[in-house]
């Protein structure tokens, strides 16, 4: 039982560093400064383009006894 365990955790340990590793050769580049958002941010006093309908009123069902 100790085997397996240990197993276990050398396996989790083994594909941890897998994951942290850093040998795919990938860069990343930061984003200009400069460059403007793609959407413009809502503005909070704007009415709303569709008002919302209630929704349709249930059918009077009688309770179940």
């Amino acid at each position: 039982m100790k085997k397996l365990i240990l197993a276990s955790a050398s396996g989790i340990a083994l594909f941890g560093l897998a994951a942290c590793s850093d040998t795919d050769g990938t860069t990343t580049q930061a984003v200009p400064g400069d460059v403007p958002p793609l959407e413009q941010p809502a503005d909070p006093n704007a009415a709303p383009a569709d008002p919302m309908t209630p929704p349709p009123a249930a059918p009077d069902v009688p309770p179940v006894e």
